[in-house]
């Protein structure tokens, strides 16, 4: 009976000391995520933004099984999760190693609480929703609504014949992309930079319509200022040449990357496109050139040509090489893109869309400048709709 009885005692101590080991670990793993900082800029009230559980987290992803990845990037792993009440939802867990030596990288946590900050004021219909975040696990997760129709990268270049990306659906999406950027710039709380506008970054939902993602680079502004400084990133072919000379981001920067996006819907077409000899060039510089020379019909889509008017293309063409102009100050802003967009929808874009006077001269400026940036050779690093590579290689 006594051994008994010192082996139940012994056992219950264990359980304690592993119950109390476990909580301090829990509380480890809160600061070291950010947990403090969150609650400084919360002045101490956490309840604005819910929390889950690391076990309620591990739950919902089958312990984070490989099967439930959604996708992988510079920022972290998305896997599909299932909450208790049945919901889906998608599952950040961010990237916080540092590659070589393996270690925590504390400077990725001030970049993780301030995506959950912005994330948790914004509220527009074409934003994807952050619904709660957990700090108590090994690395920090974010909780977003589940979007279930992948990207617009996928829809773009996995077309069926069953289901055609048609005209119609490129201007919808256009507008709503739009849309969301005017917001985050004007109609929010602070002025908000997204940083990565691509195809890759638009999550299309049940009825295919847009959610606006990936806030890991965003940040917000005064709205005394602007431009933010900072150090370089961004995507390959997407990103502002006036930005990647002077290391200031603008609201102008998101402009021109969203004028790559309207490419890409007129022409279907990567940023980066090779020809039969394995050459590789801009797809930019080859649709201002298509622009000058009156060929646009050589580069749009073929899928959209017999149904649609021949004007609206035109008119979008024309509003992306303005978007692309070299001079960030020449381009419009959001605000003015999504309504011009919505002038097309409404047919009414041959008479009443304004064009800049000098944007032919300005054309082949910005020609030069992308075809310059083809063979960019330094060391920072930069993505592609799909990987991350430092800019050391001539593409």
């Amino acid at each position: 009976m006594g051994s008994i009885t010192l082996l139940i005692a012994t056992w219950q101590m264990h359980k304690f000391w592993k119950k109390r080991q476990d909580v301090k670990l829990k509380q480890k793993y809160f600061k070291r995520n950010g947990g403090l900082l969150l609650q400084q800029h919360l002045s101490g009230n956490v309840e604005k933004i819910k929390l889950f559980s690391s076990k309620e987290m591990e739950k919902a992803t089958d312990y984070y099984n490989k099967n439930r990845i959604l996708g992988q990037g510079g920022q972290g792993t998305v896997y599909k999760g299932m909450l208790t009440d049945g919901s889906i939802v998608a599952v950040k867990k961010s990237k916080m190693l540092n590659g070589r030596s393996s270690k925590f990288d504390e400077n990725k946590v001030e970049q993780f609480i301030n995506e959950v900050m912005i994330l948790s004021q914004i509220n527009h219909r074409n934003v994807v929703k952050l619904l709660r975040c957990c700090l108590e696990a090994e690395v920090p997760l974010l909780v977003y609504e589940f979007i279930q129709n992948g990207t617009l990268y996928d829809l773009i270049h996995y077309q069926t014949e069953e289901f055609p990306l048609t005209w119609d659906m490129r201007l919808r999406i256009a507008i709503e992309i739009a849309n969301a950027l005017f917001y985050l710039h004007s109609a929010a709380s602070v002025s908000i930079y997204h940083r990565d506008i691509k195809s890759s970054n638009i999550l299309l939902d049940d009825k295919y319509r847009t959610k606006v993602s990936d806030f890991g680079t965003l940040r917000s502004i005064a709205l005394e200022q602007t431009h933010l400084t900072t150090r370089v990133q961004g995507t390959f072919g997407y990103m502002d040449p006036e930005y990647f000379r002077s290391s200031q981001f603008t609201e102008k920067s998101d402009v021109y990357s969203f004028g790559v996006v309207l490419v890409k819907l007129l022409t279907g077409q990567k940023p980066i496109i090779s020809d039969q000899s394995d050459e590789a060039r801009s797809l930019i510089s080859h649709f201002l050139m298509s622009m000058q020379e009156n060929s646009l019909h050589d580069i749009v889509d073929s899928t959209i040509v017999n149904d649609s008017q021949e004007k609206e293309i035109i008119a979008m063409a024309k509003l992306a090489r303005r978007c692309l102009n070299l001079n960030g100050g020449k381009r419009p802003i959001m605000k003015q893109v999504a309504m011009e967009l919505e002038l097309i929808k409404a047919s009414k874009a041959g008479n009443e869309i304004e064009e800049s006077g000098d944007e032919e001269s300005e054309a082949d400026d910005i020609i030069e400048s992308w075809n310059a940036n083809l063979s960019w050779s330094t060391s920072i690093s930069i993505t592609t709709d799909s990987t991350t590579l430092p800019l050391n290689a001539t593409f």
